[in-house]
């Protein structure tokens, strides 16, 4: 076989389908987010704006998270010295796993090095503890979820999208007495829809399954102490293990989950994901406990994010532009075309200092390919002004029909 021909197709391929993804080099400006300076390939410099960035409330470049970073490397130095079971647990690590807890009124926190790998470590691991396990996963469910429920050696069982009828049916053709888990997000980051929770927290308590939530994209956005979802709905209570991460709007690095003690100690003392990961820097997890110890009061930066989130969808429909509207804070437009929606992302970036990356096959199924932005409370009404006039004309120059974009 010849190696190098091989990874020159694999490669040419996605060059082909539009879908090759390319690194863009941006250097984010402290104090001066979502502003960013971009290095051109030919060593030329741009100052864009990041609408697309996963720091939904700045808070990366908060003064109480670089404050407490600061303090933290001062006194501890840059790394952790080993896995959390051999020297790598710090107050630090404790310090925001206490946080956590509180913040999700659950008994304990388990802090992983990403939230990819929180949820792949216990998907994967829950039917070591219960023999037998089925997990019932929704259809849309993240990539790191997946992956764990693909590892874990048990049995799974793949509903419709937020489609109760469906799940029912799964639950109803399970033996009864049949150890299960529904997993499922609170908030679905490619359309922004949100999931029927209370309705699956009904469905489990009717045949005794354990819920798994992944409110990735809702901590610290939703509810009044930033708690996600869950605690907006007031349904905290009823979910046996919540996901989340520390590096969207708390602004950081990190995942986590949260669950009850005895939960979070069978995981800890089985998932390889935690046992064999060098944890977190000491750093890196005292920003983070500060990030969320702030936004457990600061309920005024997520009202000015909603606004902010509210102004964008409202300018961007009156143009008529196909976004994909569910009432979160993520706002995508259809595209519909990998090499369209390349073609855009480019032409905003080279002519309007405009940063957001194309979303297309595997992230998205073929045909619903789009631009995802992601408003914060950064983002200014000139930056929001400028946004929506480089679309409109984009749009125009490219002879892009609207309608056909949207069908």
């Amino acid at each position: 076989m010849t190696y190098d021909a091989a990874l020159d197709t694999a490669l040419q391929r996605l060059h082909d389908e539009g879908r090759y993804r390319t690194f863009i080099d941006v250097e984010r400006e402290r104090g001066n987010f979502p502003m960013a300076t971009r290095t051109r390939p030919d060593g030329s410099t741009q100052d864009v704006t990041i609408w697309c960035g996963n720091d939904y409330l700045g808070m990366g470049q908060h003064p109480v998270v670089i404050s407490a970073m600061h303090a933290a490397l001062d006194a501890s130095g840059a790394g952790s010295g080993g896995t959390r079971n051999i020297s790598g647990t710090t107050v630090n690590h404790k310090r925001l796993e206490a946080e956590l807890a509180d913040l999700h009124g659950k008994e304990s926190a388990l802090l992983f090095t990403s939230a990819y790998i929180a949820n792949d470590a216990t998907l994967s691991t829950l039917p070591k503890l219960f023999p037998g396990l089925v997990i019932l996963s929704d259809a849309l469910n993240h990539a790191s979820m997946i992956e764990g429920i693909r590892r874990n050696g048990g049995a799974k069982r793949i509903f419709r999208h937020n489609d109760l009828d469906d799940l029912r049916a799964k639950l109803e053709a399970l033996p009864q007495g049949t150890p299960k888990v529904i997993a499922f997000e609170s908030i679905y980051s490619m359309d922004g829809d949100f999931s029927p929770m209370e309705e699956i927290c009904d469905l489990a308590d009717e045949f005794g399954a354990l819920t798994y939530l992944d409110e990735v994209h809702a901590v610290g956005m939703y509810g009044p102490r930033g708690a996600g979802v869950a605690e907006r709905d007031g349904l905290m209570g009823r979910i046996d293990i919540i996901n989340g991460t520390l590096a969207k709007a708390y602004g950081v690095m990190g995942g986590y989950i949260a669950a009850s003690a005895k939960m979070c100690d069978a995981i800890r003392s089985y998932a390889p994901g935690f046992i064999f990961t060098t944890s977190l820097p000491p750093a890196v997890a005292a920003g983070a406990a500060a990030s969320v110890a702030h936004l457990k009061t600061d309920a005024a930066l997520r009202e000015q994010h909603r606004q902010g989130a509210a102004a964008l969808k409202l300018r961007l429909r009156g143009l008529g532009l196909p976004i994909i509207d569910h009432g979160s804070h993520i706002v995508p437009v259809h595209v519909g075309d990998p090499v369209k929606c390349k073609m855009i992302s480019d032409r905003l970036l080279e002519d309007f200092g405009v940063y957001v990356q194309p979303i297309n096959f595997p992230t998205v199924p073929r045909g619903t390919e789009r631009l995802r932005f992601t408003p914060s409370p950064t983002h200014t009404p000139d930056m929001t002004r400028h946004l929506v006039h480089a679309l409109d004309s984009l749009w125009s120059q490219c002879a892009l029909n609207r309608a056909a974009l949207s069908a």
